[in-house]
């Protein structure tokens, strides 16, 4: 039986995630705002609901086409707003729309978001040796800088547990315990 991160055990969708996305260094601008965007809905909640409901924030939000969702009006809203599958809250929808603008303009400016999301570890992965997941910060240096240039730039629902949290899901930050046999597999990723 292989050694995993505890929080990952309960369930197969979890450990599935644990072991096949989770702290994988991701590139791909599309990929990188979806996470942004469930990382945003989370707040609040935990990530086994956002992860239950991925398929249905798919479809809800066409496949997190950042350039459609940019259109989405107050129709759009409302039609979401009444959609039982995802998380009907209004501010997070409103800011998920608004985010969308900001990173279509910061993607252009950039060249790609990738880019600009990876500056903030000067495009390497950080990876901590936390022995205990009760050791792993909910917050960094890093996640607090990168809070406070995203809000400056315009983005919504991005404090610096959300961004943490988003910078660990995409692989910018390895912090999969020392014991889990994730962590020495990403050391080369």
């Amino acid at each position: 039986m292989k050694k995993r991160c505890s929080w990952c055990e309960s369930s197969d969708l979890y450990r599935a995630y644990h072991d096949e996305e989770w702290g994988v260094p991701l590139h791909d601008d599309q990929q990188l705002f979806e996470f942004l965007t469930l990382e945003g809905f989370q707040a609040g909640l935990s990530w086994s609901t956002i992860l239950n409901k991925r398929q249905a924030f798919r479809d809800a939000f066409d496949g997190f086409d950042a350039s459609k969702i940019a259109e989405y009006n107050d129709e759009k809203v409302t039609q979401l707003l009444q959609n039982p599958n995802i998380v009907r809250n209004q501010l997070k929808i409103r800011a998920a729309i608004h985010n969308a603008k900001v990173y279509l303009a910061l993607k252009e400016k950039h060249g790609s978001f990738d880019r600009y999301i990876w500056q903030f570890t000067h495009y390497k992965t950080i990876t901590n040796a936390w022995e205990h997941e009760s050791d792993i910060p909910a917050t960094s240096a890093i996640s607090d800088a990168m809070s406070k240039r995203m809000k400056q730039d315009g983005f919504k629902f991005v404090g610096t547990t959300i961004c943490y949290a988003f910078l660990q899901a995409i692989g910018v930050i390895n912090d999969h315990i020392v014991t889990c046999y994730r962590y020495n597999e990403l050391l080369n990723a």
